[in-house]
């Protein structure tokens, strides 16, 4: 199997991930495939779908999807989430597809030296993010803060890794600039739970690098692909639910939680077999 990317040469399969064309980060867009698949129509399509507009309030993004969508041969989502959110607007759940959920890389995200919680010192919630878009769950994080500055939230700590809200003074968290690779896996390791408030998310990667490093996942019931995960390893919770009791109801469950992430958790190798056996599967069918 060769790889390229460009379409300037005779390629079997197109692996479509964004079809914008103003994108500087893509060599090509959805109009140099739809000319291509004119040219050569027995190319395949492959297309991964990992946005929606939902995410971040936007209202052109599902739609983008929909057209680069309709000449693909076969569709990859990254959530069950976001295949049913398509599903609802105008994804033909009989067309082939399936789902792969994320993984991180495993040489640098892994369990292997991570701080176990001994009930004696606090235990340590990390969450991360590069965007300080409120909608990543600050409101929940800056309650979370205040709950332990106030002497509410007894026994735990917080670390928020990335960027923030410029607007949000913390008052106990322990902050770090962004950081990503073995300085971010560093961090992770050093913690007991990974929590995240962030909205809708088709599935996110910041969850899966905590999980990937040994830690158990609260999220939020909106958390859109986030909860295919909790469901797995973690913990679901709401606005509606009392933060404190979340958060005690954590630390009675958290041996048990720790197990099932570690027996449960991602893998970036495993996500790249699968990406594999949909192509070879892609390109066979038809023979």
């Amino acid at each position: 199997m060769k790889v390229r990317f460009d379409l300037k040469g005779k390629v079997d399969l197109i692996f479509m991930i964004d079809p914008r064309e103003d994108l500087q980060r893509t060599a090509f867009g959805l109009k140099e495939i739809r000319r291509y698949k004119a040219n050569y129509p027995d190319v395949k399509i492959v297309h991964r779908i990992n946005e929606c507009d939902q995410r971040k309030m936007t209202q052109f993004m599902d739609n983008i999807l929909r057209e680069g969508n309709e000449i693909a041969d076969y569709t990859v989502f990254i959530s069950q989430w976001l295949r049913d959110y398509f599903a609802e607007r105008w994804f033909d759940v009989d067309k082939p597809h399936t789902i792969i959920y994320n993984g991180a890389d495993p040489a640098i995200f892994q369990p292997i030296g991570s701080s176990i919680w001994d009930q004696k010192e606090p235990l340590r919630m990390v969450t991360h993010h590069w965007s300080d878009n409120p909608m990543k769950g600050f409101p929940i994080y800056e309650q979370i803060d205040n709950l332990i500055a106030d002497g509410k939230l007894g026994g735990c700590q917080l670390w928020i890794i990335g960027r923030w809200p410029e607007k949000i003074k913390w008052r106990s968290a322990k902050t770090f600039p962004p950081a990503n690779g073995q300085r971010l896996a560093g961090l992770l390791r050093q913690c007991h739970l990974y929590i995240t408030a962030s909205l809708w998310e088709p599935c996110g990667m910041h969850h899966v690098e905590g999980a990937q490093c040994g830690l158990p996942l609260l999220c939020h019931v909106n958390g859109g692909g986030i909860v295919e995960a909790a469901e797995k390893y973690g913990m679901v919770y709401s606005d509606n639910d009392c933060l404190i009791e979340m958060l005690e109801q954590a630390k009675k469950q958290y041996w048990l939680l720790r197990d099932r992430v570690l027996l449960n958790m991602p893998s970036g190798y495993r996500m790249n077999a699968d990406y594999v056996r949909v192509i070879q599967f892609v390109l066979t069918k038809s023979q």
